[in-house]
């Protein structure tokens, strides 16, 4: 006598199914759905749809944009460690060739009734409130100065939350591998090599373009003596800067300016740098500002950028990094970069990848993310919580897995008969970097 093979009518089984035609492949991950059912690999990361509501995202906005939405609002989560979860998903994607199929009208119409018979139909849902809404011409300084604010302006209280003392949100620099070496050493680390690199001296005149909370204009003014003018379009870093002058006694060396870089005025600076900054000013726009940084430095002075850098794909992020971290975000190869620099005018003397460095920061702001969980709740709420640990692992993992990089690059301007001041060899500017 044959046992009946019991009839799966779960919404997870159907839902694996269909998501087994639009990826053209095995779902890599395990599926519980809002009624108790379970499909996919027994071994693999488990993702919790809680909601219909979730599946009526992805079915008005399939992709990443659409699961976004629904694990920052709570309606699908991942079971256990969020990272090992992405990580599962890329890896099929890379070995078995997965991505969306070409879907037939055939296979819309199944989904659609399928939808039906999950009680998904339904209008598109609202996005979440954390998701960015700007409009305006692209890059427009109106634009440009609403896409900062949506991430820098969050609140200063929420990033002495993330962020260790020094305020620095940018790569550091991991110039030891000892327990004890933690990650404000990486920022102090970070800030002193880039001083180093720019030559400062006392009385040297640093323009810093996108100074965030102050980090390297603090420290460049208190350790090297440096005058230094900020310069942030974000009105709450311009406030803490401000006040961290105020405090700390700079107010005869620091001058902070809230304002768009393209309304720089003067030059004749020793030395500019641009930390993280670059990547917010836009394809087209940035051989106008690669102009502006030859323009802004004196004959023989360095400019530091410090940028990411990506391939072809993906340019701006990917949706979900457009949508809720950095809109209108635009990255490159680091040699594009070099080839805009060196058309200004700029001479490129030297070009360091800190890629392996950005994943220790970033894991560094992940573990304080989750340490501090309640009290980032309490002062942001669930959702902006949510999309920062989905930032935060999905950033690391593209630094780890080299979809993403981030280099330090050093340029001069050089004078008419080509003298560019640089020192011989480059050995000073790591020494003692572990012992600041």
């Amino acid at each position: 006598m044959t046992t009946a093979r019991p009839v799966r009518t779960g919404a997870a089984h159907r839902l694996a199914a269909l998501a087994s035609t639009a990826l053209g492949g095995p779902l890599p991950v395990r599926l519980r759905t809002w009624d108790g059912a379970e499909a996919g690999p027994a071994d693999a990361p488990v993702v919790v749809v809680r909601s219909r509501r979730a599946l009526r995202r992805l079915l008005w906005q399939p992709g990443e944009l659409g699961l976004a939405q629904a694990y920052v609002t709570g309606e699908i989560d991942v079971e256990g460690d969020l990272a090992t979860g992405l990580r599962t998903m890329w890896a099929a994607a890379r070995e078995r060739r997965l991505h969306p199929a070409r879907l037939t009208l055939a296979d819309r119409a199944r989904a659609v009734r399928e939808a039906a018979l999950l009680g998904a139909a339904g209008p598109p849902p609202a996005p979440p409130a954390s998701q960015a809404r700007l409009r305006g011409v692209l890059h427009s300084r109106s634009r440009d100065r609403a896409a900062i604010s949506h991430h820098y302006d969050l609140s200063n209280a929420f990033y002495r939350l993330l962020l260790d003392e020094t305020m620095a949100y940018s790569c550091g620099y991991w110039a030891s591998d000892a327990p004890e070496f933690g990650a404000a050493d990486a920022q102090r680390a970070k800030l002193e090599l880039i001083c180093r690199k720019l030559g400062l001296e006392e009385g040297a005149r640093l323009l810093d373009i996108g100074c965030g909370w102050g980090s390297l204009t603090l420290y460049a003014a208190e350790r090297h003596g440096a005058r230094v003018t900020a310069v942030t379009l974000a009105a709450e870093q311009a406030a803490y800067v401000r006040e961290q002058v105020r405090e700390r006694g700079l107010g005869d060396r620091v001058d902070v300016v809230c304002q768009d870089y393209r309304d720089i005025t003067g030059g004749g600076y020793d030395a500019v740098a641009t930390v993280e900054m670059g990547e917010h000013v836009g394809d087209d726009e940035y051989p106008a500002f690669a102009d502006s940084l030859y323009r802004l430095v004196r004959p023989a002075g360095r400019v530091l950028v410090q940028q990411m850098s990506r391939g072809s794909v993906a340019p701006g992020g990917g949706a979900f990094i457009e949508a809720y971290i950095a809109p209108d975000m635009h990255m490159r190869p680091l040699g594009d970069t070099v080839s805009l620099l060196e058309s200004a005018g700029l001479e490129v003397r030297s070009a360091e990848s800190l890629r392996e460095h950005y994943v220790r920061t970033v894991a560094a702001w992940h573990r304080t993310l989750e340490e501090r969980w309640n009290d980032v709740v309490r002062l942001v709420g669930e959702e902006t919580a949510r999309v920062w640990r989905l930032y935060l692992v999905g950033g690391g993992l593209a630094f780890d897995e080299r979809r993403m990089g981030v280099d330090q690059i050093l340029a001069v301007r050089p004078t008419a008969d080509g003298h560019v001041g640089m020192p011989a060899t480059q050995q000073d500017w790591y020494a003692g970097l572990a012992e600041l």
